[in-house]
């Protein structure tokens, strides 16, 4: 039984509603619209419905 871990390719955050992708060239995230409160202290949705696993 081998599982693969998938990573999460954009994140929303529940506090201010910045959104992210992620940008395999730069090799991190990069903000994809507006930059939310920039002195927000991220909460990114890391308990909702993504599942990084695959069977």
């Amino acid at each position: 039984m081998n599982a693969t871990i998938t990573p999460p390719k954009e994140r929303a955050c529940e506090l201010c509603g910045r959104e992210e992708r992620w940008d395999d060239e730069a090799d991190g995230w990069r903000i994809a619209d507006d930059p939310g409160n920039v002195y927000c202290i991220h909460e990114w949705d890391i308990n909702g419905t993504f599942v990084p696993l695959e069977e």
